[in-house]
């Protein structure tokens, strides 16, 4: 086999392998960037219950349009994350539960919620189509969906960056100079279900976080600045998208879980000879003499 058989035929030969990879990758520019600021806030594991929480309203819209309407689940999706951030904040604040712990109850309630509406309505067939998405049936108008996602992510973060930042370092300066925090961490949240909104019509909600967590310790294994964190957790997403399709494509291995494992792969090089692995860190350096 060529390098160009098995680099650019599948692409130039089917248009939905070229519309998938086109979803990949926009879904890591957008993702990346996001799951580097979740992971320096330490709420790895809130993007995860926020990746099921969208699935009841995903499942609404599915009632609504009586079928797999990705427009209608999308808006149904970003609905319900919003609406399950805003009660976990809620109770997190009047109540003894801290805020990890109620999006951790909102989060297994939305998920049971939205298998048993989608069950109740569609076949096996839908369910996994839900669950754990299907990006080879990627259709333009869920690819604009997607592409328009990552567009106001990027604009977002840049004409935010600095309170978006701040709050994310030093909430407490923020509050202090009247930085309106409450306000740009609700933004926050509301990129973070946007952007698994966009995983979930690729990935499935199982998996979307996939492409926001795993760039993300990609990112923090190899460089130390913030922006330089963004385009390494953006480009190893990509990376894992075309890579993952490829692998896909010729072992004739499911895309989505494919994409997932490959961006696992690139993790457990990093964790080895990144800067910040472990072979870096067993290797003892010389002391300087004098």
């Amino acid at each position: 086999m060529s390098l160009h058989s098995f680099l650019v035929s599948p692409f130039a030969d089917y248009g939905f392998m070229r519309r998938a990879l086109a979803a990949s990758i926009a879904l890591g520019f957008g993702s990346g960037p996001v799951g580097v600021l979740l992971m320096l806030r330490r709420m790895s594991l809130v993007g995860d219950a926020m990746s099921h929480a969208v699935l009841p309203g995903a499942a609404i819209g599915f009632l609504i349009a009586g079928g797999l309407s990705l427009p209608a689940m999308g808006l149904g999706g970003v609905v319900a994350g919003l609406s399950v951030a805003l009660f976990s904040g809620v109770v997190s604040r009047t109540t003894a539960l801290k805020e990890d712990a109620s999006f951790a109850t909102f989060y297994l309630t939305s998920l049971a919620l939205g298998v048993l509406i989608v069950s109740l309505r569609g076949s096996n067939i839908d369910l996994l189509h839900v669950l754990f998405g299907t990006i080879l049936a990627i259709d333009p108008t869920a690819l604009y969906l997607v592409g328009s996602i990552a567009s106001l992510t990027l604009i977002s973060l840049a004409v935010v960056y600095r309170p978006l930042v701040t709050e994310c370092f030093d909430p407490g300066f923020l509050r202090a100079v009247g930085g309106h925090g409450p306000l740009y961490h609700f933004l926050f949240l509301f990129l973070v279900v946007i952007n698994l909104v966009a995983g979930f019509q690729t990935l499935g909600t199982l998996m979307a976080v996939g492409m926001m967590m795993l760039p993300a310790a990609i990112a923090q294994l190899w460089v130390r600045t913030l922006p330089l964190m963004f385009v390494v957790a953006a480009s190893s997403a990509a990376l894992s998208g075309l890579v993952g399709l490829l692998i896909s494509y010729h072992l004739r291995f499911a895309s989505g879980p494919t994409i997932i494992l490959t961006a696992a792969f690139i993790y457990g090089v990093s964790l080895l000879v990144a800067p910040a692995g472990a072979l870096r860190r067993l290797i003892k350096r010389p002391h300087l003499a004098g």
